[in-house]
């Protein structure tokens, strides 16, 4: 089994190996820059399991919009519709070191 690390970011948790590239919650931070993940819920060498340990460190790959997501409510004869639309705003970070 290889190495990997749960974290948490915005409010979601997330299982991660190096290497990986995720699409997270916007993060306050410029494309290319290194950004470090001390909410480490647990991390795994392979053969041992190590609870709130340890730091993730990822480059951020780009900020983006995600698809757009339609809300619909309507109240059956009663002439009541209503349509929302909402896109998330998302970061891309490419795993670089668990520790």
């Amino acid at each position: 089994m290889s190495a990997y690390a749960v974290i948490e970011s915005g409010g979601k948790q997330y299982r991660v190996a190096e290497g990986d590239i995720v699409e997270l919650e916007k993060l306050d931070a410029e494309e290319g820059a290194v950004v470090t993940f001390d909410n480490v819920l647990a991390s795994s060498t392979g053969d041992s399991l190590t609870l709130d340990a340890g730091t993730v460190t990822g480059e951020v790959v780009s900020q983006f919009r995600g698809p757009k997501l339609l809300s619909f409510k309507k109240k059956r004869r009663k002439g009541y519709t209503r349509r929302v639309g909402h896109r998330q705003s998302l970061t891309k970070v490419k795993i670089t070191g668990l520790s």
